[in-house]
């Protein structure tokens, strides 16, 4: 086998390979004689058909498998006698063969830049935290006292906001019915702002029998976007008419929620908002630390990983902009400024993404395999009595199982990069936690 370097710039390595003809010969003649002996043939019997006949009826299925197989086994000799570190799978270009001939291929490349790991302890970083305060708690009281509500029927009487309206409508737009714009028995709560703009404020003073029509505007953000900005009207027939009934915030509503008494739900209620605002605090950290390991990102990022993500990144986008969801600081840009916007994201997100595996790969980190299987386990209670296909597709699908060791991964980087770090910690207001960081400087 002759390995030649053609190309070795920047990341960028390919190597044109020739295998001689003689050793793809070999290795079809001792597949052939390999299958001659376990073949099942009428009118042989089992293990004495002819070579002859074997590779006349199987030469040419032999010989590709062959093909493939060396092409494959010579690919992962180059990379590993060289000592190659591959970004992505290697490429197989310029393949030739003809029957007789030698074998020659060119396997292309991308390997992995040359990483300097940062000082972690000369990283700095202020940890903002809060505490839940009286009226927080108060609030998430009220909030869930709102979501263990009853609905109740009310007397007969025009609908109010905050009532309960059950309604039949039938939309109409130019005057033809419309996909989704008709419902039966629909409960429809006034002032919620869950249905189309306008639409709820039309039905107070309906009552129990009556029918109106309600004329209104779609968004022009609207999810489906054949109705977006077209104006509508819609028949409304009110049938009855409810009203929520919340619950007293007392002992009896603790034990209802199994719970000894109100100062035990309290007290859980101030843990979990707690519980919110750590994570707020992990999410603000994390991203500040990322900005700065962003910053000292000084290498090149294979571009065919780059292209990847950008491509992964750009049909979400491309998603958005069909159906009028782009965010607001995109809105307006051409769409060579988003590519080239979203293409640096994508250049960042590659870039930490090699940096903090190698600050866990020389320091030893690893995903453990009870870890792994906590996160299975926890991704199958998503899917309640469907357990076993989910850890079935996960058996025979390394890459989903990839999907879920990569944020462990992850996550265990930023603690022990955070356990290094020198981390000062400050209590403010929830708005100042809750808002973004400062931007980080470009590197």
């Amino acid at each position: 086998m002759q390995v030649t370097e053609a190309e070795a710039s920047g990341l960028k390595r390919a190597f044109q390979v020739v295998v001689p003809a003689a050793d793809v010969a070999g290795k079809q003649d001792a597949r052939i004689a390999e299958l001659a002996k376990t073949l099942r043939l009428p009118g042989f019997r089992p293990g004495k058909v002819p070579v002859a006949i074997v590779r006349q009826r199987y030469g040419k299925a032999v010989l590709g498998e062959v093909l493939e197989g060396t092409v494959g086994e010579v690919a992962q000799k180059v990379v590993t006698d060289r000592g190659l570190r591959p970004a992505q799978q290697p490429e197989i270009k310029d393949f030739k063969f003809e029957d007789g001939q030698d074998l020659a291929f060119t396997v292309a490349l991308e390997v992995l830049p040359e990483i300097a790991v940062p000082d972690l302890k000369a990283i700095t970083l202020e940890k903002l935290t809060a505490e839940p305060d009286e009226a927080t708690v108060a609030k998430a009281l009220d909030q869930l006292a709102s979501r263990n509500r009853s609905v109740v029927p009310a007397d007969p009487r025009p609908a109010e906001t905050g009532d309960i309206v059950v309604i039949d409508f039938e939309g109409r737009i130019d005057g033809e019915k419309f996909d989704g714009g008709s419902a039966t028995d629909a409960e429809i709560e006034i002032g919620q702002g869950r249905f189309i703009p306008g639409f709820e404020d039309q039905l107070v003073g309906i009552e129990p029998g009556q029918t109106r029509t309600i004329s209104v505007t779609f968004p022009g953000d609207y999810g489906a976007a054949h109705l977006a900005g077209k104006a509508a009207e819609f028949s409304v027939t009110a049938k009855a008419l409810k009203r929520a009934v919340l619950p007293t915030i007392d002992d009896s509503f603790a034990k209802t929620l199994g719970l000894e008494n109100l100062a035990a739900l309290t007290d859980a209620v101030k843990k979990q908002v707690g519980r919110e605002y750590d994570q707020l605090a992990r999410m603000r950290i994390k991203r500040l630390l990322l900005d700065q390991l962003a910053g000292q990102a000084a290498f090149e990022a294979p571009e065919g990983m780059v292209d990847a993500e950008f491509q992964g990144i750009w049909q979400r986008v491309e998603a958005d902009m069909k159906e009028g969801r782009l965010d607001d600081d995109d809105k307006g840009k051409d769409e060579a400024t988003l590519k080239a916007d979203y293409r640096a994201i994508a250049e960042r997100r590659v870039k930490l993404g090699l940096l903090l595996a190698e600050i866990g790969r020389v320091n030893n980190i690893s995903v453990a395999e009870n870890e792994l299987k906590r996160a299975m386990q926890a991704e199958a209670m998503r899917f309640p009595g469907q357990e076993k296909q989910v850890f079935e597709f996960f058996a025979k699908n390394p890459r989903a199982v990839e999907g879920l060791r990569a944020p462990i991964f992850e996550e265990k980087v930023v603690d022990f990069i955070l356990e290094l770090a020198s981390v000062t910690e400050r209590k403010v207001p929830l708005e100042e936690l809750a808002a973004d960081p400062p931007a980080a400087t470009a590197s």
